[in-house]
């Protein structure tokens, strides 16, 4: 088997790594965590750029708008960007990496027509609209009710946990269509636009003190049926299309800032005299061997959905969003070992990761989730009672 890059492939990595030098100097200034209209204009100010340079949706299907590219072609894009320093997705997170795929995997040609060019130039924002408060790990369990009024759903109920709702445009939402049904069978997946009459978002502060949560309410809201994506009722097998490309290749690119910040960890270990414990240096090298082994998932998970239909991630997406979080946890307690009592100031960048890290094993699924979905869906064990 030839695993070297073959010519084309490095072609694109040297076009790719000239334009990002010739670009990212010309970039304005990151705007303060707090500024949510000025991060929303300079994420999808980045998004514009890249659509412009032909890097936007680089590989979705070009049915929806992307580019074809290989999964060599991503991860190459994915390393280079990371490398040189470039703005992450951050707004933009939810259109690009879970509704977009969704709508590009189960959408109609107009729905695709509609809402992913957008997506992909950088003009609109998405939330998700999942989580209710007595329905997080049990999502299927969820209440907020959709009533059939002739063209229109009426909606009416709460979620928390809503991603970018303060400035998204679009909510991808799970209703309940039918409480008679098993709850699994009666929830339907649709497409809300955020400036509907009767939307209500509330901010949530999270313990770093930032505000990319909120609550939202829905007092009869309308939301036409021709924005339902996939059938009535149909709802949970379209969300287990989005949990995929969340679990399976939303998370690609923080595997490989996780695997530069384990280098910048050593060289200021050290710095500071901390590599002389052999105990810590031990962890680092731990580490630095179970990134390693993440990369290498996360290329075959990659490589998998590149090769499915609607380039939808495979259950391996399970093993790796289990074994990613606690990876990253344990990366930035390491980071606080390093910084010793620095490690307590929120100035810190590394103390903000670490507190952003506590959620891994919670968002997109919990850990015990997913242990269920690889014991009964690989390891073939049996359903708890």
């Amino acid at each position: 088997m030839d695993l070297t890059y073959t010519e084309e492939e490095q072609d694109f990595r040297a076009r790719l790594r000239a334009w990002l030098a010739k670009v990212l100097p010309e970039l304005p200034a990151r705007p303060s965590p707090d500024d949510w209209p000025g991060r929303r204009a300079y994420d999808l100010g980045w998004q514009r750029r890249l659509y412009e340079a032909g890097y936007a949706g680089l590989h979705w299907p070009v049915d929806a708008g992307g580019r074809g590219a290989t999964p060599t072609q991503h991860l190459i894009f994915l390393e280079e960007t990371e490398r040189a320093g470039a703005p992450y997705v951050g707004a933009n997170f939810v259109g690009l990496l879970h509704a977009g795929p969704t709508i590009a995997a189960e959408g109609t040609a107009a729905q695709r027509a509609r809402w992913l060019p957008p997506v992909l130039r950088g003009d609109e924002v998405w939330c998700q609209g999942f989580s209710e408060p007595d329905a997080g790990s049990d999502l299927a369990s969820l209440r907020t009710r959709a009533v059939r009024d002739g063209d229109d759903y009426v909606i009416s109920g709460s979620k928390i946990w809503t991603s970018h709702a303060e400035v998204a445009d679009w909510c991808e939402l799970l209703v309940r269509t039918d409480p008679d049904a098993p709850k699994h069978r009666g929830i339907t997946w649709l497409a809300m636009p955020m400036d509907a009459p009767g939307v209500t978002v509330r901010p949530l502060r999270t313990l770093a003190g930032s505000t990319e949560f909120a609550e939202m309410f829905l007092d009869d809201v309308r939301v036409p049926v021709a924005d339902r994506v996939g059938a009535e009722n149909d709802g949970w097998r379209v969300t287990m299309v989005t949990l995929s490309f969340e679990r399976g290749t939303a998370f690609v690119g923080e595997v490989v800032a996780c695997r530069r910040t384990l280098g910048e960890l050593a060289r200021t270990a050290k710095a500071n005299g901390r590599w002389d414990d052999p105990v810590l240096r031990r962890r680092l090298g731990r580490l630095y061997g179970e990134f390693g082994a993440l990369w290498r998932l996360t290329q075959w998970n990659v490589s998998e959905a590149g090769r499915s239909a609607g380039g939808v991630p495979g259950i391996g997406g399970s093993v790796f969003k289990l074994a990613y979080s606690h990876a990253r946890q344990e990366l930035y307690d390491t980071a606080a070992e390093v910084l010793g009592a620095q490690s307590l100031s929120l100035e810190e960048e590394w103390t903000l990761d670490r507190l952003s890290s506590l959620s891994y094993t919670i968002a997109a699924g919990t850990s015990q989730i997913q242990r269920n979905i690889v014991a009964e869906r690989i390891l073939g064990l049996p359903k708890g009672r």
